[in-house]
């Protein structure tokens, strides 16, 4: 399975990552984008400054919550309800957030929670569209290196735009229609009752689910049509439509750095990437994949590993490797429940996350976040040798670096600070422990410390024995997401505006080189220092301690 899908990313990653670059580089506009920039009063050839930028970002996304919001509230009476209710205040607020963000946490049942106007009009729009933003900031951090004296990194209407209708819409077209071959529904029947061979009345759940599964894996969304998510057969029939997802989920974040190579000009710059990237991956996959097999007692070690929670269609293997490819994308899809994982397994999960979901990452996230990290690696080897560090020929001063550590400390202060007060605040924790927890103990806080590990991190997967459909949950991990999602972006473009405008400055004899195994290698070591320090004692206190016993 491995080796299939390098072949496959190999095959795609030059092809991809060029039209990417030649995408964003163009000064061309098409007719439809035209049309569409007349509509909304925006100058295609107008250059925006970050703060701008940053302002564009925020509004769409804040338009997007309340557009998401409205849409749920007004479920009632919409068409094509299926007659299911308006979703209560929090959980549409929780929702809302959720898919903006492109974290795609469900603390519902899809399938009888949202009629198909929401699915469609509103969650599989913001599919599209928090996808696209994520490529857009990426692409403004690529052009800050790039730039020349410039105080624009683009245009946040025309990028999104363009990310939209010429990546993300053509492939997750062509995408949908192979998933339907291989047997994924693509209906607006609504709810079916059959009669089952015992006797008893079975409701089958239909709709539009094959067009809904390309983007949300192409765009490392990961909101599933239905409750189990890709482990439903509707939604991922057979072996090899897994290995789809799976190489759905990889594609555009493996291709990313050949576009930042590519924009750069120089290419070099984007292997380097891509092998630190592929280096991290490999490692989780294979540490997750023997923890699965050795399994954690007598029972999974005479099945053969560790079966209970995974889909006989994909075994441990498939699991193992979808559920490596979704934590470390940003994705949050799951064909198998996470939460049965050995405790060292579910470990694992976590800890792709809490690396920053860098290898690849999310759409886009990915590469502006392993960047962020390259920058904080190329600082700590200038400290080494006593010279102001250089990164593809900007110098990265005193700003910069503030900028890059300020993005690297966010995510684990809402991770922290969000398991801290669940647990700190005692009308919380009792709630915590009477209504969301079903499994008291190691396993319990685990599974808490994963839902803010997931909501901060924009992944979206859970440990599915946490009820989190209460007023607490539904609340702090909405603001995890919104704040795990915004923040790191207005550092990442202030660091655009930032490198953007500086003149680029020749390399010398005492420029570390970025594009050998030396630079891959303290890429990663800061990834695996910065991760180890900051969660390894909240990881001692859930899955290490659980496994151990």
């Amino acid at each position: 399975m491995l080796a299939t899908l390098v072949l496959m990313l190999g095959l795609s990653y030059r092809p991809l990552g060029d039209y990417m670059a030649a995408t964003f580089l163009s000064k061309k506009d098409l007719k439809i984008e035209r049309g569409f920039y007349r509509l909304i009063g925006v100058d295609s050839s107008a250059g925006q400054s970050w703060p701008v930028y940053l302002r564009s970002v925020l509004a769409f996304s804040v338009i997007g919550v309340l557009l998401v919001y409205g849409l749920q509230r007004a479920q009632a009476v919409l068409p094509y309800s299926l007659g299911l209710p308006a979703v209560p205040e929090g959980l549409s607020f929780n929702t809302a957030i959720s898919f903006v963000t492109n974290t795609n946490w469900q603390s519902y049942s899809p399938e009888v929670t949202l009629g198909y106007t929401v699915q469609i009009a509103g969650l599989a729009v913001q599919n599209f569209l928090s996808a696209a933003v994520g490529i857009a900031v990426a692409i403004a951090l690529v052009r800050g290196f790039a730039a020349h004296r410039s105080g624009t990194i683009g245009n946040m209407w025309v990028d999104v735009t363009r990310a939209t209708l010429r990546i993300l819409l053509p492939l997750a077209a062509v995408f949908a229609l192979i998933l339907i071959i291989g047997g994924a529904v693509q209906n607006f029947n609504g709810f079916t009752h059959v009669t089952s061979l015992t006797g008893g009345t079975v409701t089958i759940p239909g709709g539009p689910v094959a067009s809904q599964e390309a983007i949300k894996l192409l765009g490392n969304n990961g909101g599933g049509f239905y409750n189990v998510n890709s482990a439903h057969p509707f939604e991922n029939p057979a072996a090899w439509t897994n290995l789809i997802e799976i190489f759905l989920m990889l594609l555009i974040p493996f291709s990313l750095p050949r576009t930042f190579g590519k924009m750069v000009g120089d290419k070099r710059q984007g292997y380097a990437i891509l092998g630190a990237m592929a280096t991290i991956f490999i490692v989780s996959l294979v540490a997750l994949t023997l923890f699965e097999f050795q399994g954690g007692g007598t029972a999974t070690q005479a099945a053969g590993g560790a079966l209970e929670g995974k889909e006989d269609r994909f075994g441990i293997i498939g699991s193992t490797f979808f559920g490596t490819t979704s934590t470390l994308t940003s994705t949050g899809a799951v064909d198998s429940m996470h939460d049965s994982f050995t405790p060292l397994g579910g470990m694992m999960t976590m800890l792709n996350m809490m690396t920053g979901e860098v290898a690849p990452g999310g759409i886009g996230a990915g590469l502006y976040g392993i960047l962020t990290i390259a920058i904080i690696a190329v600082f700590l080897a200038g400290l080494m040798v006593g010279r102001t560090p250089e990164y593809i020929g900007k110098k990265l001063g005193a700003r910069e670096i503030k900028l890059a550590s300020l993005y690297i400390l966010i995510t684990p202060s809402l991770v922290l600070l969000g398991t801290g007060l669940s647990f700190a605040i005692p009308a919380i924790r009792d709630n915590i422990e009477k209504v969301s927890i079903w499994n008291p103990g190691q396993h319990g806080f685990s599974e808490v410390l994963y839902a803010f590990t997931s909501a901060a991190n924009n992944n979206g997967s859970a440990f599915a024995g946490l009820t989190a459909n209460t007023p607490w949950l539904n609340a702090a991990l909405g603001t995890a997401m919104f704040l795990g999602r915004f923040l790191p972006i207005v550092f990442v473009l202030a660091l655009a505006g930032s490198l953007a405008a500086q003149e680029k400055v020749p390399a010398t004899a005492g420029t570390l080189p970025t594009h050998k195994p030396l630079f891959v290698t303290l890429v990663v070591g800061t990834v695996v220092i910065v991760a180890a320090l900051t969660y390894f004692p909240v990881l001692a206190l859930g899955p290490l301690a659980e496994g151990l016993n």
